[in-house]
């Protein structure tokens, strides 16, 4: 089996950029690696990412659940089980963990809820490495809302600052329960110095 490395974080940490860095790096060093984004890399997971970023329909918590997990399972099986069983590394762009935190903390959905249907959708597939991209949730907002050049926000971005904290500390729960599985890292750090410490 191959080696399957996520990232997570709240908005605007710089967990896309990692994560290239990191694909970049590995074929660089002579390693089959394969890179994809949550929701994504696939034809369902694509058409509902370009969902997700209208704001002018409102989605039920459940709702975004579900889309979530829809993709999520396309893309499991469709393209990280069968890479992995060819033994290639697998990076992505959030995975299973931020729907954990994203819909069950910032959303409220009942964790049960968020379990069984993560369970569902992946297989029991568990990432060998998470990396989490930590910031106050305050910093990384401006930061997104910078790159977006004063564009319209997604429906996430746009969110209360409350549900970003509590996403920023769902995400650090999940952390501290499985320290053997999380690199947490600064996501105020340069680039430069926050790649070299995933290669690390």
């Amino acid at each position: 089996m191959g080696l399957f490395i996520t990232f997570e974080g709240g908005e605007g940490t710089g967990k896309t950029t990692q994560a290239a860095l990191l694909l970049a790096r590995l074929r660089q060093e002579g390693h089959d690696a394969l890179g994809l984004r949550e929701p994504g890399g696939t034809p369902l997971g694509d058409y509902v990412r370009e969902w997700l970023k209208r704001t002018d329909e409102p989605l039920t918590p459940e709702s975004e659940l579900f889309l979530f997990v829809a993709a999520r399972a396309q893309l499991t099986r469709a393209e990280i089980q069968p890479a992995l069983a060819e033994g290639r590394t697998v990076v992505v762009d959030r995975y299973a963990d931020s729907t954990t935190v994203y819909q069950g903390d910032g959303r409220h959905l009942r964790r049960s809820l968020v379990r069984a249907a993560n369970q569902a959708a992946t297989g029991g597939l568990v990432p060998d490495l998470t990396v989490l991209l930590d910031a106050p949730a305050g910093a990384m907002l401006k930061r997104a809302t910078a790159r977006t050049g004063g564009a319209a926000l997604d429906r996430f971005e746009a969110a209360e600052p409350a549900f970003h904290r509590r996403v920023r500390a769902g995400f650090r729960r999940l952390a501290r329960r499985e320290p053997e599985r999380w690199l947490v890292l600064d996501a105020l750090a340069p680039a430069e110095a926050t790649a070299a410490a995933v290669w690390e």
